[in-house]
């Protein structure tokens, strides 16, 4: 499916859930890794602001791409954010939703406000 680049320029973004790892197998504990590089994935929760309405989001993020410094309620920057489309079945029924990716999660700022 087509991989959506996500533009969070006028949104606020506020971490709700501390970084943690990315589990693939919830039996063994077994850690999600990039496909590609093979790195250890990460997930953060936040809720993203945007023109009056709010979704809490999970977002998922390379253990290098956590920055220091990030704290539960404070804006976030959400680096190179895309969404991705997905839909499975599972024990027979249909199920779909939206996967968000980021190369990095660090400290942000609100957006200026909009005068006028």
């Amino acid at each position: 499916m087509r991989v959506i680049r996500v533009e969070t320029t006028t949104a606020t973004i506020l971490l709700t859930e501390a970084a943690e790892p990315k589990v693939r197998d919830r039996q063994t504990g077994e850690r999600a890794l990039d496909a590609v590089s093979g790195e250890p994935l990460m997930t953060v929760g936040v809720v993203y602001i945007e023109d009056g309405e709010s979704s809490l989001i999970k977002v998922t993020v390379p253990e290098s791409g956590v920055t220091e410094g990030l704290t539960l309620g404070a804006p976030v920057s959400l680096v190179g954010l895309m969404a991705r489309p997905w839909e499975s079945v599972f024990n027979g029924q249909q199920r779909h939703g939206i996967a968000y990716r980021a190369t990095a999660v660090a400290p942000g700022a609100f957006p200026m406000a909009q005068v006028g």
